[in-house]
């Protein structure tokens, strides 16, 4: 069966998927685009003989897709997942599911009254294949049980455009799903901490920022978030057990001996980093899509405690003060239940 996919936003992003979808994942065809950029939709459409229409609503009701892809500009999210799951198709939807708290229930309420899992958010790590042997070990009881978490989020430079609050919203919101996943555990306070600023940002932004989580089980987070640390894109994780720890390893690269230094590349973007991770998502969710069966990646529900919980952090940079996050106790039924 080859999978009718209709992609709603054609830039950068939407375009890897298109690529994605076209070259990489087998079973698969780009068949409808929207873009509010209508050249640029046209041309992105000729490149993969699609057809551009001209709206989101219109490429949801085609007759020749069978499941969406989200990938425009945030605030639109809500309104483009909504639509999906009201034409009951899957729906892959690129963070955030949506910008505000209250869209995400409204989606969590529609899928609920639908019956069936239809959404899957776009959080690719937890298909990268070292987060995936890194819960392989925690769940074995390979360090006993977890105590400790150590993260780090740094970017070789930022825009202008980026504000303090993206280093929750955009940045961090990567470590929250992957952490929640890779613990079975749920977040449950926050507090983000202002260190000496480096002389490399841009005027308006705190950076680096360092926050801090516990989770229900009393497991304690530190996340370092570092935008413009100058040297490249690199992603640490480390947990802490009783009996061991286990280590998120680096990119494989060669050593390079000259000079008297022994050297080895860092990578300088996300692509780079995280290009197989994505190639795995897509495959993964379009067997699902092609079988009839559930998404098993990233939910609805997950989408929310993302928004949630960088709300959160985003309220405590503000204050400065431990913010409580108690909306997530409850989890529907319709979504595992309750979290731990």
């Amino acid at each position: 069966m080859t999978v009718r996919i209709g992609v709603i936003g054609t830039g950068m992003i939407g375009q890897d998927h298109i690529r994605r979808l076209t070259h990489v994942v087998t079973g698969t065809r780009v068949t409808a685009v929207f873009d509010i950029d209508t050249a640029r939709a046209e041309e992105v459409a000729a490149s993969v003989g699609a057809r551009a229409l001209p709206s989101g609503a219109e490429v949801i009701d085609a007759a020749d897709v069978d499941a969406v892809v989200v990938t425009s500009w945030g605030p639109t999210h809500a309104e483009h997942v909504l639509a999906a799951i009201a034409a009951g198709k899957p729906v892959f939807s690129e963070k955030p599911l949506a910008t505000t708290a209250e869209d995400c229930l409204r989606i969590i309420e529609a899928e609920t009254a639908h019956g069936t899992r239809l959404v899957q958010v776009g959080f690719m790590r937890r298909y990268d294949s070292g987060y995936r042997e890194m819960k392989k070990v925690i769940e074995s009881g390979g360090i006993g049980e977890p105590l400790i978490v150590h993260c780090a989020h740094r970017n070789p430079t930022v825009p202008a455009s980026y504000t303090s609050a993206m280093a929750a919203q955009d940045t961090a919101v990567h470590e929250i799903d992957v952490l929640r996943w890779l613990l079975d555990d749920e977040i449950r306070s926050v507090q983000v901490l202002r260190p000496r600023r480096t002389r490399k940002r841009h005027e308006h932004l705190q950076d680096p920022q360092i926050m801090l989580m516990e989770t229900a089980e009393g497991v304690r987070i530190d996340l370092e978030v570092f935008v413009n640390c100058q040297y490249g894109y690199d992603i640490q994780c480390e947990t802490v057990g009783e009996e061991g720890l286990v280590r998120l390893p680096d990119p494989a690269a060669v050593a390079v001996r000259g000079g008297g230094r022994n050297a080895t590349a860092v990578l300088q973007d996300w692509k780079g980093r995280f290009g197989d991770a994505f190639d795995t998502e897509f495959r993964e969710w379009a067997g699902s899509v092609a079988s009839g069966a559930e998404p098993t990646g990233p939910s609805a529900w997950d989408g929310y405690a993302a928004t949630v919980i960088t709300d959160a952090l985003v309220e405590s940079l503000e204050s400065g003060e431990t913010v409580r996050v108690d909306a997530l106790e409850k989890r529907p039924a319709f979504y595992g239940g309750d979290a731990r």
